[in-house]
């Protein structure tokens, strides 16, 4: 994907943020972004995964502010924080959505694509609303939405998806990952989802 498709997707997608209204059937997102700390995550070629989600969690926190909504993030910094306290973080709050950003890995180094995972059939909805503007803007392999029993979703009470937005493991794919271009367009992707989402629990 070139750079011109990039700036061509973040116009696109900055002008379906601003063109976002007011009304917001909830007004708070959680952000999760993986790992942390001593948890590298994915890890390859000096390319760690716990840096990609932080800066994309962060830029998915600009637009979504841009947006209207309230967010909030269970980490701003390079820390270790256990996924038991991810998930009791975000049900202090009432009226959100959980969305946990991550980066994927796999012995076979050929795997590609993005896939967003849910748990409760409350959470199909957003997962795949996620997904369609991630594979739509990304121009990415489609891995489908899938079920899981991922901690962070198990516990946390709110609708909730974890996002695995490539793979480190694949030299194409990872080499992407530290374009900054392409980790906006990854936050944005997800924050027209979120938005789509929101749209549609009217």
């Amino acid at each position: 994907m070139t750079s011109n498709h990039f700036f061509s997707i973040l116009l696109l997608s900055g002008a379906f943020l601003a063109s976002t209204g007011p009304a917001l059937a909830f007004k708070t997102v959680i952000i999760d972004a993986g790992h942390g700390g001593r948890d590298l995550g994915a890890a390859d070629s000096y390319v760690y995964e716990k840096h990609v989600n932080l800066d994309v969690a962060r830029r998915l926190e600009r637009s979504l502010m841009e947006a209207g909504f309230k967010t909030v993030m269970t980490r701003t910094t390079d820390e270790f924080i256990a996924l038991s306290e991810r998930s009791s973080h975000a049900n202090r709050y009432r009226n959100a959505v959980f969305v946990s950003v991550h980066f994927n890995s796999a012995y076979r180094t050929s795997a590609v694509g993005i896939e967003t995972f849910y748990r409760s059939s409350g959470s199909e909805k957003f997962a795949r609303y996620v997904q369609t503007e991630l594979i739509k803007n990304m121009g990415s392999t489609d891995r489908g939405v899938k079920t899981a029993n991922f901690s962070v979703l198990r516990y946390t009470k709110h609708p909730a998806i974890l996002v695995e937005g490539g793979f480190v493991s694949n030299k194409a794919e990872r080499s992407k990952m530290l374009d900054p271009q392409f980790r906006q367009v990854v936050a944005d992707s997800i924050a027209r989802g979120i938005i789509q989402f929101n749209r549609r629990l009217f």
